[in-house]
């Protein structure tokens, strides 16, 4: 490597001059115990922690943050860490998704206020990973992230169990009658034995799995278990790495974040049968960095990719079973042919590099192209009268036999009318029918929330029905199952179709044909959307207000309309401010 120019640190604008700004900005460090060494001639390296005792995903970050802190000390550099707002999946109301954008903003702002050369980022619990990456992407300064790790399996009985897969199975067993609320408390005691994510390929797991295929982490990091040794080790290089990168000024996220990344993303996406929501996460992402990334393409990669990993709810196992036996490496290994292979990620070198040592598949938790667990991808895209702009399905944890289904729509016009009703015994439903959740997404609900695995009603349950075709604009949890349709767009609070739907009407899904359907008329539909009002907002003020008034559909990410990049310009890496001079340093 060579020597650096240290001047050419970002933080040497605020650190370096010889003025009243330079003392004013020197003296605020070391007003904290720093001394005027701690910042001469070495980068400054922001560490975002999403750490929050609300979030028990990311309980244990500020262990974490002491390894990346210890790894960027060896390597010369001085670690700074700040907070950042943080997104617990099951305590966030009404949903977690409501408030990525603002963790988003939080996490840019940071960056691009604070006097920083290089930025690791602490996420784990689902929408942490997502939004910390929007943010530095749009901050666009050499970043590196490091997740917190999947927690470790649960055990029930004899049986080994993940976070919430097994647990909405229980939920219909008890719901069904086959169990008692004595087993149901049993099972709440065991159910989280540890820090750390979704311990099955949840939308944490998917989305920390997505960030070593997009380049933004170290090779091997994202599966090692929360609790592991390793992971401290991994933290601790990849606070090595930042101070690397600083010095080098790169690469950025811009340089990583490419077209030829995403694909890779998506790839594995299909081939670990991960969640639904890593497609609206990575819509987002892409147009952070002027990428117009299509909802499309991912049925294109898909119908190309089959799922090569054998891991709950997709498969048998979880996440941790899938480190054993080598991780994210080894399937990315598996996927070469697939794969955009000299990608650059954060290390320098090439995606390839990361997993070309990796170990070869080993036939039970991870297959190859040749012997897969499924021919395609764990998710389908569909379109239709019913979702114009098009709509989402995890296929792989899906009934085969109601991919291609025709039934009578049962109508629920939000949550609070799905309780009310869904076990109300007089409810004229059949194992046919179609359940429609409707003013769930992005501005009906708001905030889009995890309600689109609508219960199946007590009286089918009671008769051994476990599946039935459930469609919604909402999203799903990533470890959840069955057949259903997700983020239909446009939503219903907007206009969209759904909003139309009666009982009774019928509905056409059609997987293989990437088709859903309101089985009417044209004439009768368009009746119908003349006729239609729109819901009054259920924010009139405040953060809810801003983000009814700039959210996007779904098939555009659900980010806000201004965050997007603008591909004429570079992105702001510097704030507006006085950097040198004796005006002041305020």
């Amino acid at each position: 490597m060579p020597d650096p120019n240290y001047m050419d640190l970002r933080s040497a604008r605020w650190f370096a001059p010889h003025d009243l700004t330079g003392f004013v900005h020197r003296t605020a460090i070391q007003a904290e115990g720093f001394s005027r060494f701690a910042i001469k001639d070495r980068p400054v390296i922001g560490i975002a922690n999403s750490w929050s005792e609300l979030v028990n995903c990311n309980i244990h970050f500020k262990l974490l943050a002491e390894a990346v802190k210890r790894g960027v000390l060896m390597a010369g550099g001085l670690p700074l860490e700040f907070p950042t707002i943080s997104l617990g999946e099951s305590l966030m109301k009404p949903s977690a998704m409501q408030f990525r954008n603002l963790m988003a903003m939080d996490v840019e702002e940071s960056i691009r206020a604070y006097p920083l050369d290089a930025i690791v980022l602490l996420g784990g619990c689902d929408k942490t990973v997502p939004a910390q990456l929007m943010g530095a992407a749009s901050a666009d300064i050499p970043t590196i992230m490091l997740t917190g790790g999947p927690q470790e399996p649960a055990h029930f009985r004899g049986k080994q169990l993940g976070v919430g897969t097994d647990t909405w199975k229980y939920a219909d067993e008890l719901r069904a009658g086959k169990i008692t609320e004595a087993d149901f408390d049993e099972l709440e005691s065991a159910a989280k034995p540890s820090a750390g994510h979704c311990s099955e390929m949840g939308t944490a797991s998917t989305m920390t799995s997505l960030v070593e295929a997009l380049g933004m982490c170290l090779p091997g990091s994202a599966s090692i278990p929360a609790v592991d040794s390793r992971r401290g080790q991994a933290a601790e290089a990849t606070g090595r790495r930042a101070v690397e990168m600083a010095l080098s000024q790169g690469p950025k996220p811009s340089e990583i974040l490419t077209k030829e990344a995403f694909d890779n993303a998506i790839t594995l996406l299909m081939a670990v049968g991960g969640s639904t929501n890593a497609v609206v996460h990575l819509l987002a992402l892409a147009r952070r960095v002027g990428y117009e990334l299509q909802l499309d393409r991912f049925h294109e990669i898909s119908q190309r990719t089959p799922r090569i990993v054998n891991v709950r709810p997709s498969g048998e196992y979880l996440v941790k079973q899938l480190f054993e036996v080598g991780g994210i490496p080894t399937v990315l290994k598996a996927l070469d042919p697939l794969l955009n292979r000299d990608a650059i990620t954060v290390t320098g070198e090439s995606l390839e590099k990361g997993y070309i040592h990796a170990p070869e598949a080993d036939g039970v938790v991870v297959s190859s192209l040749e012997a897969p667990f499924d021919a395609s991808g764990g998710i389908a895209v569909v379109r239709g009268s019913l979702a114009p702009n098009g709509a989402v399905i995890k296929r792989s944890a899906a009934s085969k036999d109601l991919l291609q289904h025709k039934g009578s729509a049962i109508v629920f016009d939000d949550i609070y009318d799905l309780g009310r009703r869904i076990d109300d015994p007089d409810l004229d439903i059949t194992e046919d029918s179609v359940l429609v959740l409707r003013n769930s997404g992005p501005v009906g609900a708001p905030g889009m929330p995890e309600w689109g695995m609508l219960p199946i009603p007590q009286k089918l349950l009671r008769r051994g029905i476990r599946d039935i075709v459930r469609i919604s604009d909402a999203r799903m949890s990533g470890t959840a199952f069955g057949t259903t349709v997700l983020h239909v767009s446009p939503e219903a609070a907007v206009g969209g179709p759904l909003a139309i739907v009666r009982d009774g009407d019928p509905i056409v899904l059609d997987v293989e044909n990437q088709r859903l359907d309101l089985d009417l008329p044209e004439e009768e539909i368009e009746a119908r959307l003349a006729e239609l009002k729109l819901p009054e907002p259920k924010y009139r003020r405040g953060y809810g207000r801003l983000f009814l008034d700039h959210v996007n559909q779904a098939h555009e990410g659900c980010d806000f309309d201004f965050l997007k990049g603008l591909p004429d310009e570079e992105p702001q890496r510097l704030p507006y401010g006085l950097m040198s001079g004796w005006q002041g340093g305020w």
